[in-house]
């Protein structure tokens, strides 16, 4: 046993012999030589992370959308059968419910005006664009009271007019359907 300078350690790693002096105890409790030593890893004691201890400056939520009219592929209007009212709407994917007011309008005109869609099948364009719009079921219907393509179509039963002959499409170009609650 040697005092001192001299003295001698074992170390818990390697079981070698080191100078005393030169010896170091890590995080674990083995005392090593310091060309041994091994520091804690920092992913041993990962720091907590916590919110934000106060909200946003002026947070404000988010908005709801207001509703849009949406453009109508050319001539999306189809009557079903002679001297019916029903008229079908094809809108691609449109996300629309049975019950839903609808308003429909032709293509834009200046100042954020709208022309009346063009005559469908004897079925006036204004009667199509009433101001307070329609309430639609979804899917297309046939003469046969069939409904079909829920996806893609819906129909409404138009308030005056019947058609001439059925299953003619029409309305132009640039029509469009949208909430009655838009003006213009």
């Amino acid at each position: 046993m040697a005092i001192g300078k001299h003295a001698k350690a074992i170390s818990d790693r390697s079981g070698a012999e080191f100078p005393y002096r030169e010896m170091v105890k890590e995080w674990n409790g083995a005392f090593v030589h310091k060309s041994e030593y091994e520091s804690k890893q920092p992913q041993l004691e990962p720091r907590s992370h916590f919110g934000d201890i106060q909200g946003l400056l002026n947070a404000r939520s988010d908005r709801t959308e207001n509703a849009v009219a949406v453009i109508l592929i050319p001539n999306p209007f189809e009557t079903i059968a002679a001297l019916s009212r029903i008229i079908n709407v094809s809108e691609q994917d449109h996300g629309r419910s049975t019950g839903n007011i609808v308003r429909f309008r032709g293509t834009p005109s200046v100042a954020g005006t709208f022309t009346d869609p063009l005559v469908v099948d004897g079925i006036l364009g204004s009667n199509i664009a009433k101001a307070t719009g329609y309430s639609i079921t979804v899917g297309k219907r046939d003469s046969n009271g069939v409904i079909t393509g829920v996806t893609n179509f819906y129909h409404f039963t138009v308030d005056t007019n019947t058609a001439t002959t059925g299953g003619i499409s029409g309305g132009g170009e640039n029509c469009s359907a949208g909430p009655a609650t838009l003006t213009a």
